[in-house]
């Protein structure tokens, strides 16, 4: 009787220790992806640049080295099956871009460098398309598009805070995609993520008028600006 009992106990002992191991073997966090939706936030780096389109006259425009901007956002993920997800993840970002110019001799008292600063929100949604899971890390590639409101462009255009040569318009309509990686840790999932925008607006508003009405020169001299936006997101979900 005791002997039976015995072997019970280690038959139990067995089964606990192997769906331990079963568990362990999958990583942290084995049932995080079957949620049919889950929320996080997104901190980040951005580096905004311009498509520049040169007015007839002019050939000689180009933009400076990337300057980094700052980013934050929220997500909501919402899970289509196995490998595929909806995401919604509207952004703030803050970021500015540098155009140099080669300006005649008449204009010898104007800067031949203008900053054009740029708060966007975007309002995109993604499909997140992710591969098999290996151990505590999961690859994934996303793509998607959206909307952006440009809070700075609106600003300026009303003659407030910002003195802008360069007037932008407040919307534009851009498409995004890039790759990243869920780590999983054991409270949270860790996402590192690339992504690349391309604006399909031409947001330069040729209506633009700054404080210095000689500042009209700088707009002048284009025709058209796209806005192009390399993102280094690091998600927390």
């Amino acid at each position: 009787m005791h002997k039976k009992r015995f072997f019970r106990i280690l038959y139990l002992l067995f089964l606990i220790v192997g769906l331990v191991e079963n568990t362990s073997a999958q990583g942290n966090l084995p049932y995080v992806d079957d949620k049919p939706i889950h929320f996080g936030f997104s901190l980040g780096m951005n580096a905004m640049d311009f498509g520049v389109t040169h007015s007839a006259s002019s050939d000689s425009i180009r933009v400076s080295a990337l300057a980094p901007g700052f980013s934050v956002g929220i997500i909501t993920d919402l899970r289509l099956n196995r490998y595929l997800n909806l995401r919604f993840t509207p952004t703030l970002h803050f970021g500015e871009r540098t155009l140099n110019y080669k300006l005649d001799s008449k204009y010898s008292n104007k800067p031949p460098t203008v900053l054009v600063q740029s708060i966007p929100i975007c309002l995109p949604i993604y499909l997140k398309y992710s591969s098999e899971r290996y151990g505590n890390a999961r690859p994934y590639l996303i793509w998607g598009g959206g909307m952006a409101i440009d809070l700075s462009a609106g600003a300026s255009a009303a003659g407030d805070f910002n003195k802008n040569q360069i007037g932008l318009k407040p919307i534009d309509f851009y498409t995004e995609f890039g790759v990243g990686c869920d780590i999983y840790f054991g409270f949270f999932k860790l996402c590192p993520e690339l992504k690349y925008s391309i604006g399909f607006n031409n947001v330069l508003n040729k209506d633009y008028s700054s404080n210095d009405t000689s500042d009209k020169i700088y707009t002048q001299m284009l025709t058209g600006l796209t806005s192009h936006v390399l993102t280094l997101a690091f998600n927390f979900e």
